[in-house]
């Protein structure tokens, strides 16, 4: 069973959504990553260089999540989960994004979604 980098929480702002409301006010969103991949070697060396770089990782997230505008939380996840899949060596990440300010009236609890992609 591969070991797993975690990285939860990572925050931005963005403009997705299909109402005028949330391409226009915006929300706030959370991301969590989890990467699968041998961490044994970085365990023993004590280097960044024999891991991923965690900062990296929320960069990535971050730019692909204020880059360009989507209408879709799955949409926005499977964007992220295919970009960590690509530039970073795991074979297996989830990704779980949630909408923290949705402006929409009456809504209550944190919409999100959760993918997992593997190479």
């Amino acid at each position: 069973m591969p070991d797993k980098l975690l990285l939860d929480d990572v925050r931005f702002y963005g403009q997705h959504g299909t109402t005028k409301a949330e391409q226009a006010l915006g929300a706030w969103f959370s991301v969590d990553a989890e990467l699968s991949l041998d961490l044994a070697a970085a365990a023993l060396s004590d280097d960044l260089g024999a891991t991923v770089d965690y900062g990296q990782v929320a960069h990535r997230i971050v730019e692909i999540g204020t880059r360009n505008r989507v209408n879709l939380l799955e949409r926005l996840a499977s964007l992220i989960a295919e970009a960590l899949l690509r530039e970073f060596p795991t074979q297996e990440v989830r990704v779980r994004v949630r909408k923290l300010t949705p402006p929409l009236e009456g809504l209550v609890g944190t919409p999100g979604v959760e993918l997992t992609r593997r190479r």
